[in-house]
């Protein structure tokens, strides 16, 4: 390098100290030690585990000839309506519940033909049980 950039280099070195602070100029490889180094491998482990759950999860499974990822497909039937608290038993319960978070009959009775209204935010009040 030449004389004269190395005091091009030289003041904005100055100029970026003067604006952002020493921070700015510091190499980033001065504040790192084997703790961080350490530290970051492990959540790198932490991340690639959970990245092969998630991609196993969403990993389309076989049911009765229809292609269904796990992530739609919930086997825990134990979901309830939060609009009439009933369990849902169903396979048509748990696709309602998954879309418009209710159960089939709650679909029928609240949600038909005023999806738009649902999915603004619209609630029944003091919802009894039906069959």
């Amino acid at each position: 390098m030449k004389e004269k950039d190395l005091n091009y280099v030289a003041g904005l070195e100055k100029a970026i100290k003067k604006k952002y602070g020493d921070e700015a100029i510091q190499n980033p490889a001065s504040y790192w030690d084997k703790e961080k180094e350490s530290d970051y491998l492990e959540q790198i482990q932490d991340f690639v585990i959970k990245q092969q759950k998630f991609e196993a999860y969403v990993e389309p499974e076989n049911v009765n000839g229809i292609l269904i990822t796990q992530k739609l497909f919930n086997k825990d039937n134990k979901i309830i309506c939060p609009v009439c608290k009933k369990r849902n038993k169903t396979i048509d319960d748990e696709i309602y519940h998954t879309k418009f978070e209710c159960c089939s009959n709650c679909y029928i009775r609240f949600v038909e033909h005023r999806e738009e209204r649902w999915l603004k935010g619209w609630r029944p009040k003091n919802v009894t049980k039906s069959n």
